[in-house]
């Protein structure tokens, strides 16, 4: 794999890019050329902050023509010569000297005018008026939440550390590969970023820190799932909300805002507006057929994560070994952890065969020697999967069988199968990867392969665990299936039951088995496409499977 390929940089630099890049170069890395961005409490804030000077309002007027406006807000200048572009918060004219103020969103520091990134930042915007003719000497940073101005003067040393930070973005911006996190920095916990950046995580991994990582993964959305399951409902957006409508009546609306992905099982309609505001928020929609497989997917344009894409298809399925055992271990030891966990009637011979086939699965020295100890494994578990069911709940379980399942217990199974494929797809798409392209599961015609090799060690966890619990718990009974040709489906009513304990499965939180701190199910799929991403570009030396104990 040729790791010394450069990427083509775009000619102009934002000075917004420059700012990041001086505050982390990392973060400069993922947002600018890999295209990532999270939004959170601090964005928010500032994008409020500077609602009066992202408003275009007058102009300063041609150098030495006639004169301008007296302020003038959202003022974009560029340069070719300078490989730089900058939006300009204000410009200010003051007795011939144009001023620029760039506002910010928190207090101003308590020593020198402002920090190194705002300076740099607030100095290309001082370049970029100059090299348009406008005389600049000086520039203010204004500091919202102090309600104070700072002045920067534009001396020689400024702008040489300014040109220096530019050319170290730009050789960092043409690398193959972001630079490595920080160690212990107290910039991260309140980055953006942080959930895609795994900081602590990569550093603890790849040996570069020994300290406990700290939990930087930000909390979980606020945002849901929602689910379609009336045939023949038409989805649409009216006024920012999503509303669901059954012969043009309106029979649920919820707020974009609130909206994480959209499910449509079986035949509803879903309107264009709606899949355009899906696109711009990153939600994406998704299709099961009527019985609940798992059809395809609609989402914006894919991540900026060309490097990732390449890697990933440099990978050939033998090179990706490494990953195809880690993913077995983890789904065996999860597995019997279950059995052991839930079992009635434990059978320790198929518990310390487990334990073998979970080593054996490490050693296999071709991807089908590890089909053969998966399939291994699978026989002994489906063939204990029944002392895990209460046996006066009425379900028999005859053994994993599927396409249609002939039974309700496999129904169920199929089901949460389907449900975590559909989120580690949209997951491994957020990330940057091709989920069509898995390192275990063949490719195939329509088949995201990748997903379904990340879903190996949550089957277990998710999908196996929910059944039990639902069946145990009397939420799903024999009326919430139907029989067809021989096959066994869920009622629309069985349905809804499923997917809210599912739902409520994604949100228990788990202590993480490498990192310690408590996650949600929902957030460590995330964290574990997102560990494969880091294997793959080499920013860690192996894939570690999520697994509990």
């Amino acid at each position: 794999m040729d790791v010394s390929r450069v990427v083509e940089l775009p000619p102009l630099v934002p000075a917004r890019m420059v700012n990041e890049f001086a505050y982390c170069p990392r973060l400069f890395h993922l947002e600018w050329v890999q295209g990532q961005f999270e939004s959170n409490a601090d964005t928010a804030i500032g994008t409020w902050q500077h609602r009066d000077v992202d408003r275009a309002r007058g102009a300063p007027g041609e150098p030495g023509g006639h004169a301008g406006a007296r302020r003038s807000t959202s003022l974009m200048v560029g340069s070719e010569r300078l490989g730089l572009v900058a939006v300009i918060d204000a410009v200010e004219a003051d007795d011939g000297e144009f001023v620029p103020v760039d506002t910010k969103k928190g207090r101003a520091p308590a020593h020198g005018p402002g920090w190194e990134s705002d300076l740099v930042q607030l100095c290309v915007q001082g370049l970029l008026l100059r090299e348009h003719g406008y005389p600049t000497s000086y520039g203010e940073l204004y500091f919202a939440e102090s309600r104070e101005r700072r002045r920067v003067e534009f001396t020689e040393e400024l702008i040489a550390r300014t040109i220096a930070t530019v050319e170290r973005l730009r050789s960092v911006a043409t690398a193959p590969q972001a630079p490595p996190p920080l160690v212990d920095s107290p910039k991260c916990p309140r980055c953006s970023l942080v959930g895609i950046c795994l900081p602590d995580e990569t550093n603890a991994l790849s040996e570069r820190s020994v300290a406990q990582p700290r939990r930087l993964t930000p909390r979980d959305s606020e945002a849901r799932p929602v689910y379609v399951t009336e045939q023949g409902a038409h989805v649409g957006l009216k006024d920012g909300r999503l509303v669901v409508s059954v012969d043009r009546q309106p029979r649920s609306e919820v707020r974009m805002l609130d909206v994480s992905q959209i499910n449509v099982l079986g035949n509803a309609q879903v309107s264009t507006q709606l899949l355009r505001e899906c696109f711009r928020r990153q939600v994406p929609v998704l299709w099961f057929s009527y019985g609940g497989w798992f059809s395809g997917m609609a989402e914006g344009l894919p991540s900026k994560n060309v490097e990732l894409r390449r890697r990933q298809a440099g990978v050939s399925r033998q090179a990706g070994l490494p990953i195809a055992r880690r993913l077995i271990n983890g789904k065996i030891r999860n597995a019997r952890t279950l059995l052991m966990r839930n079992s009635r009637s434990r059978n320790q011979r198929v518990v310390d065969s487990l334990r073998t086939l979970a080593a054996d699965a490490l050693e296999s020295r071709s991807l089908e020697s590890l089909l053969g100890t998966e399939g291994a494994a699978a026989r002994l578990y489906f063939g204990e999967f029944a002392t895990m069911i209460r046996s006066d709940v009425g379900f028999d379980w005859e053994g994993r069988n599927r396409r249609p399942p002939r039974d309700p217990v496999n129904c169920l199974l199929s089901f949460a199968y389907s449900l975590i494929v559909k989120d580690l797809t949209a997951t491994v798409y957020g990330v940057g990867f091709d989920p069509y392209s898995g390192f275990y599961h063949r490719p195939r015609f329509g088949r995201p392969a990748l997903a379904l090799d990340l879903a190996e060690e949550f089957r277990p966890l998710i999908g196996d665990s929910l059944v039990v619990s639902v069946l145990n718990n009397g939420e799903i009974k024999g009326s919430d299936f139907v029989v067809r040709a021989g096959g066994v489906a869920l009622t629309d009513s069985g349905r809804r039951s499923v997917l809210r304990a599912y739902e409520r499965r994604l949100d228990t939180e788990v202590s993480h088995p490498v990192f310690g701190y408590r996650v949600t199910y929902r957030r460590v799929m995330e964290v574990q496409a997102r560990m494969m991403a880091a294997y793959l570009l080499r920013e860690v030396p192996e894939y570690l499977p999520f697994t509990t104990r």
